[in-house]
Protein backbone atom coordinates (compact mmCIF):
# COMPACT_ATOMS: atom_id res chain seq x y z
CA UNK A 1 0.00 0.00 0.00
CA UNK A 2 1.02 3.39 -0.55
CA UNK A 3 -0.04 7.22 -0.33
CA UNK A 4 -1.85 8.41 -3.20
CA UNK A 5 -2.79 11.47 -2.31
CA UNK A 6 -3.05 14.18 0.65
CA UNK A 7 -5.30 16.90 0.76
CA UNK A 8 -5.09 19.35 3.55
CA UNK A 9 -8.00 22.50 4.40
CA UNK A 10 -7.12 25.10 6.15
CA UNK A 11 -10.84 26.60 6.06
CA UNK A 12 -13.11 23.59 7.41
CA UNK A 13 -15.56 22.95 4.99
CA UNK A 14 -14.02 25.26 1.99
CA UNK A 15 -11.79 23.43 -0.93
CA UNK A 16 -8.75 22.70 0.53
CA UNK A 17 -5.36 21.94 -1.36
CA UNK A 18 -3.63 19.21 -2.33
CA UNK A 19 -0.07 18.53 -1.32
CA UNK A 20 3.11 16.65 -2.12
CA UNK A 21 3.95 16.18 1.83
CA UNK A 22 2.98 17.33 5.13
CA UNK A 23 3.69 17.58 8.76
CA UNK A 24 1.05 15.16 10.76
CA UNK A 25 0.93 16.02 14.65
CA UNK A 26 -1.16 14.32 17.15
CA UNK A 27 -3.89 17.12 15.93
CA UNK A 28 -3.98 16.17 12.40
CA UNK A 29 -2.06 17.39 9.57
CA UNK A 30 -0.28 20.41 9.97
CA UNK A 31 -2.92 23.36 10.02
CA UNK A 32 -6.22 21.00 8.84
CA UNK A 33 -9.25 22.64 9.38
CA UNK A 34 -7.08 25.15 11.60
CA UNK A 35 -9.86 27.53 10.76
CA UNK A 36 -13.29 28.03 9.99
CA UNK A 37 -16.24 30.76 9.23
CA UNK A 38 -18.17 31.59 12.25
CA UNK A 39 -21.52 33.07 12.68
CA UNK A 40 -22.83 35.31 14.92
CA UNK A 41 -24.73 32.76 17.11
CA UNK A 42 -20.75 31.20 17.57
CA UNK A 43 -21.54 28.23 15.23
CA UNK A 44 -18.91 26.85 12.31
CA UNK A 45 -19.83 26.78 8.93
CA UNK A 46 -20.33 23.16 7.92
CA UNK A 47 -22.30 21.01 5.14
CA UNK A 48 -24.29 19.89 8.34
CA UNK A 49 -26.44 21.40 11.08
CA UNK A 50 -25.10 19.84 14.72
CA UNK A 51 -24.34 21.57 17.97
CA UNK A 52 -20.99 22.71 16.61
CA UNK A 53 -21.74 23.23 13.38
CA UNK A 54 -24.32 25.25 10.95
CA UNK A 55 -24.91 24.29 7.59
CA UNK A 56 -23.81 27.23 5.10
CA UNK A 57 -24.53 26.82 1.63
CA UNK A 58 -21.85 28.36 -0.75
CA UNK A 59 -18.63 27.35 1.14
CA UNK A 60 -17.92 25.05 -1.38
CA UNK A 61 -17.78 27.79 -3.72
CA UNK A 62 -14.61 29.34 -2.10
CA UNK A 63 -11.38 27.82 -1.81
CA UNK A 64 -8.47 28.10 1.06
CA UNK A 65 -4.54 28.16 0.32
CA UNK A 66 -1.81 27.89 3.25
CA UNK A 67 1.15 30.07 2.17
CA UNK A 68 2.22 31.13 6.04
CA UNK A 69 0.55 31.06 9.38
CA UNK A 70 -2.86 32.72 8.04
CA UNK A 71 -4.71 31.12 5.15
CA UNK A 72 -5.86 32.61 2.17
CA UNK A 73 -9.38 33.09 0.53
CA UNK A 74 -10.23 32.70 -2.94
CA UNK A 75 -13.74 33.33 -4.44
CA UNK A 76 -15.40 32.45 -7.51
CA UNK A 77 -14.12 35.45 -9.00
CA UNK A 78 -10.62 34.61 -8.24
CA UNK A 79 -10.24 37.38 -5.82
CA UNK A 80 -8.02 36.46 -2.68
CA UNK A 81 -8.09 37.82 0.50
CA UNK A 82 -6.25 36.81 3.83
CA UNK A 83 -8.47 34.52 6.04
CA UNK A 84 -7.69 37.47 9.37
CA UNK A 85 -8.59 40.53 7.38
CA UNK A 86 -11.55 42.66 7.61
CA UNK A 87 -11.64 42.80 4.22
CA UNK A 88 -11.93 38.81 3.90
CA UNK A 89 -14.79 38.53 6.29
CA UNK A 90 -16.86 41.02 4.06
CA UNK A 91 -16.11 39.32 1.31
CA UNK A 92 -17.53 35.95 2.32
CA UNK A 93 -20.08 37.30 4.46
CA UNK A 94 -21.04 38.88 1.01
CA UNK A 95 -20.47 35.33 -1.15
CA UNK A 96 -22.74 33.45 1.83
CA UNK A 97 -25.02 35.63 2.31
CA UNK A 98 -24.46 35.64 5.99
CA UNK A 99 -22.51 37.59 8.58
CA UNK A 100 -19.56 35.53 9.54
CA UNK A 101 -15.70 36.03 10.51
CA UNK A 102 -13.41 33.52 9.91
CA UNK A 103 -11.42 32.47 12.73
CA UNK A 104 -8.91 30.26 14.23
CA UNK A 105 -9.73 27.34 16.61
CA UNK A 106 -9.98 27.57 20.15
CA UNK A 107 -12.28 26.84 22.59
CA UNK A 108 -14.47 24.58 20.33
CA UNK A 109 -13.03 21.89 18.02
CA UNK A 110 -13.22 22.49 14.41
CA UNK A 111 -12.41 18.11 13.24
CA UNK A 112 -15.33 16.55 12.93
CA UNK A 113 -14.86 13.16 14.88
CA UNK A 114 -11.71 12.71 14.32
CA UNK A 115 -8.00 14.45 13.77
CA UNK A 116 -7.44 12.48 10.00
CA UNK A 117 -10.02 11.25 7.44
CA UNK A 118 -8.64 8.08 4.99
CA UNK A 119 -10.57 6.98 1.73
CA UNK A 120 -8.51 3.73 -0.14
CA UNK A 121 -8.26 3.55 -3.86
CA UNK A 122 -9.97 -0.04 -3.25
CA UNK A 123 -13.53 1.45 -1.90
CA UNK A 124 -13.63 4.31 -4.65
CA UNK A 125 -13.68 0.76 -7.03
CA UNK A 126 -16.19 -0.72 -5.15
CA UNK A 127 -18.58 2.10 -5.12
CA UNK A 128 -17.92 2.76 -8.83
CA UNK A 129 -18.81 -0.87 -9.40
CA UNK A 130 -22.50 0.34 -7.30
CA UNK A 131 -22.99 3.70 -9.01
CA UNK A 132 -21.83 2.45 -12.40
CA UNK A 133 -19.22 5.05 -13.07
CA UNK A 134 -16.06 6.56 -11.78
CA UNK A 135 -15.97 8.45 -8.03
CA UNK A 136 -13.94 11.19 -7.85
CA UNK A 137 -12.02 10.96 -4.44
CA UNK A 138 -12.72 14.71 -3.69
CA UNK A 139 -16.02 14.52 -2.91
CA UNK A 140 -15.31 12.80 0.42
CA UNK A 141 -12.48 15.13 1.38
CA UNK A 142 -10.36 13.01 3.31
CA UNK A 143 -7.37 13.84 4.26
CA UNK A 144 -5.66 10.31 2.53
CA UNK A 145 -6.15 8.55 0.05
CA UNK A 146 -4.35 5.26 0.13
CA UNK A 147 -3.61 3.32 -2.85
CA UNK A 148 -4.95 -0.40 -2.27
CA UNK A 149 -4.96 -3.15 -4.93
CA UNK A 150 -8.48 -4.45 -5.85
CA UNK A 151 -12.00 -3.57 -4.79
CA UNK A 152 -14.24 -3.74 -1.62
CA UNK A 153 -13.56 -2.20 1.63
CA UNK A 154 -10.06 -3.45 3.00
CA UNK A 155 -10.21 -0.36 5.32
CA UNK A 156 -13.35 -2.13 7.52
CA UNK A 157 -10.50 -4.73 8.67
CA UNK A 158 -8.07 -1.95 9.92
CA UNK A 159 -10.21 -0.71 13.04
CA UNK A 160 -7.30 -0.69 16.21
CA UNK A 161 -4.73 -1.70 13.88
CA UNK A 162 -1.66 1.25 13.22
CA UNK A 163 -0.81 2.11 9.76
CA UNK A 164 2.27 3.08 10.00
CA UNK A 165 3.85 4.95 7.15
CA UNK A 166 7.43 4.93 5.92
CA UNK A 167 8.51 8.17 7.32
CA UNK A 168 8.04 7.15 10.91
CA UNK A 169 4.34 8.72 11.20
CA UNK A 170 1.68 6.17 12.49
CA UNK A 171 -1.86 6.19 12.53
CA UNK A 172 -4.48 4.28 14.37
CA UNK A 173 -7.87 4.00 12.62
CA UNK A 174 -10.64 4.79 15.10
CA UNK A 175 -13.83 4.80 13.41
CA UNK A 176 -16.01 4.35 10.28
CA UNK A 177 -16.61 7.32 9.42
CA UNK A 178 -20.46 8.46 8.58
CA UNK A 179 -21.16 10.15 5.32
CA UNK A 180 -23.89 13.32 5.01
CA UNK A 181 -25.16 14.63 1.77
CA UNK A 182 -21.83 16.74 1.26
CA UNK A 183 -20.65 14.11 -0.81
CA UNK A 184 -23.27 14.76 -3.29
CA UNK A 185 -22.78 18.11 -3.38
CA UNK A 186 -20.85 20.22 -6.23
CA UNK A 187 -17.57 21.34 -5.21
CA UNK A 188 -14.97 22.46 -7.34
CA UNK A 189 -15.11 20.88 -10.82
CA UNK A 190 -17.23 17.93 -9.37
CA UNK A 191 -20.66 18.73 -10.25
CA UNK A 192 -23.67 17.85 -8.21
CA UNK A 193 -24.27 13.92 -8.21
CA UNK A 194 -27.21 12.99 -6.12
CA UNK A 195 -26.80 9.44 -5.40
CA UNK A 196 -23.65 8.50 -4.07
CA UNK A 197 -24.95 9.25 -0.39
CA UNK A 198 -28.07 6.68 -1.37
CA UNK A 199 -25.67 4.12 -2.87
CA UNK A 200 -23.72 4.07 0.27
CA UNK A 201 -26.64 3.78 2.92
CA UNK A 202 -27.93 0.94 0.77
CA UNK A 203 -24.75 -0.75 0.28
CA UNK A 204 -22.24 -0.05 3.09
CA UNK A 205 -23.94 0.96 6.21
CA UNK A 206 -23.70 4.76 5.25
CA UNK A 207 -19.71 4.94 6.06
CA UNK A 208 -17.20 5.36 3.66
CA UNK A 209 -13.40 5.46 4.84
CA UNK A 210 -12.17 6.06 8.22
CA UNK A 211 -11.36 8.35 11.06
CA UNK A 212 -7.94 7.82 12.64
CA UNK A 213 -5.80 8.97 15.66
CA UNK A 214 -2.31 10.28 15.51
CA UNK A 215 -0.04 7.68 17.43
CA UNK A 216 2.97 8.68 16.63
CA UNK A 217 4.08 11.81 14.96
CA UNK A 218 6.07 12.59 11.78
CA UNK A 219 5.88 13.50 8.20
CA UNK A 220 3.99 11.76 5.27
CA UNK A 221 4.37 12.04 1.66
CA UNK A 222 3.21 10.89 -1.43
CA UNK A 223 4.42 7.64 -2.63
CA UNK A 224 5.25 6.86 1.22
CA UNK A 225 4.59 3.14 1.62
CA UNK A 226 2.25 1.86 4.22
CA UNK A 227 1.99 -1.20 5.98
CA UNK A 228 -0.69 -2.18 8.64
CA UNK A 229 0.20 -4.22 12.01
CA UNK A 230 -1.32 -4.88 15.19
CA UNK A 231 -2.21 -1.82 17.64
CA UNK A 232 0.89 -0.94 19.81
Amino acid sequence: MRVAEIRRFPIKSLLGEQLAAVDITERGLADDRRWACRDRDGKLGSGKNTRRFRRMPGLLDLRSHLAGSVPTVELPDGRTFAADSPAGHAAVSLALGRDVTIEPEADVPHHDEGPVSVITTAALRALATVIGEPVAQARFRANLLIDVPGAGFPEDDWLHHDLRLASGAVLRPSAPQTRCAMIDMAQGEVPLHGGLLKAIAEHHAMTFGLWATVVRPGRIAVGDTATLAPAG
